[in-house]
């Protein structure tokens, strides 16, 4: 299997990269560039890549076509709208990283993104990748899910498809290191600003809001909106949702509903009753650790979910899509171990 890479550079770029070389079905993996680019050594590009010289070439639809077997975009919000169009004419397998093509309706995406969306007709073709939930084989555009959104949905996806809790009572404190900002540069992420401090940013203004919302209502129309609140942690890799929503379901009834969502699911651990979770178990993995709290005085249950936001989050959901897509094993090139201490 040959497999293209546009946006190697990144971080989630980085992290595919290494994933893809080390999986069993994966021949090769040619790297690629913005068309207007010069060919660089990924050394160069990338100097933790140390001594390795495969060549990040100028991206050429035809030599893609006629030499790889499906393209990854780990690219910034409307790069794959500009480059992916011959791909998708052609039916050629994409799976893309950037959030272009997770919204259905364009309206929503200009209004979140804040650029032009692209053509109606591929937002409503391109399958929105969330493996628990879909599957990619005979989807030719695949829209990976954003990393706020996983960790949301997952940790959601039980009660709401269930009918476990008031609809309108959602409320998501979600937190990330500063690797889910990308490379650019900024004063809110410079080491300065970040180190021993914690920032509140975008609050309800996030761009994987809509997402959330377009898959929650798809789930249950009655969701009429989520109070999303985003923290960015003095960490570089890692998300942490704790979600609070009220119901009338027991602490037994809601545990159970997440075990049983979840039991043929490899890389969501729904973690035993009265166990919450840390970063620490997911970093460098490609699982969601799921923690289920009930309060009886309240009438509200807390999940915490946590993910790595580079792996689970971005290059190793690719992999799953990608593993779905071919019909490999689920786990295959993603049986990762978290980083210690």
């Amino acid at each position: 299997m040959n497999v293209a890479l546009v946006g190697v550079t990144g971080y989630s770029g980085m992290v595919l990269y290494q994933l893809l070389q080390q999986h069993p079905e994966v021949t090769t993996v040619r790297l690629f560039g913005h068309p207007d680019s010069q060919p660089q050594p990924l050394m160069e590009a990338v100097p933790n890549f140390v001594a390795d010289q495969t060549l990040i070439e100028p991206l050429d639809t035809a030599t893609v076509m006629a030499s790889c077997d499906v393209i990854f975009f780990a690219t910034s919000a409307g790069v794959t709208t500009e480059l992916a169009g011959p791909f998708i004419e052609a039916d050629f397998p994409v799976i893309d990283l950037s959030g272009d093509y997770r919204l259905q309706d364009p309206q929503t995406f200009t209004k979140w993104y804040h650029k032009p969306a692209p053509a109606t007709a591929a937002l409503q073709n391109s399958h929105y990748g969330l493996v628990e939930f879909a599957n990619a084989a005979g989807h030719n555009y695949i829209a990976n899910p954003g990393c706020y959104a996983t960790a949301t949905l997952l940790g959601l996806a039980p009660l709401v498809q269930q009918q476990l809790i008031d609809p309108a009572s959602i409320i998501v404190d979600a937190k990330s290191g500063t690797s889910g900002a990308g490379k650019k540069l900024a004063a809110s992420t410079h080491f300065s600003q970040t180190d021993e401090n914690l920032q509140l940013y975008k609050v309800n203004q996030h761009q994987h809001i809509p997402e959330i919302m377009q898959q929650l209502k798809i789930w249950d129309a009655s969701v009429p909106a989520i109070q999303f609140t985003t923290t960015l942690l003095p960490l570089v890799r890692g998300i942490m949702d704790t979600i609070y929503a009220k119901t009338d379901a027991t602490a037994e009834q809601l545990h159970a509903a997440f075990a049983k969502t979840y039991a043929d699911s490899p890389f969501v651990r729904v973690l035993p009753v009265g166990q919450l979770p840390t970063l620490k178990e997911v970093v460098g993995t490609n699982y969601c650790d799921l923690g289920i709290s009930y309060n009886p005085v309240t009438h509200t249950v807390l999940v915490v979910s946590v993910i790595d936001n580079l792996v689970k989050g971005a290059a190793g959901q690719a992999v799953q899509n990608f593993n779905q897509y071919f019909g490999f094993s689920t786990t295959a090139g993603l049986q990762l171990a978290a980083v210690m201490p």
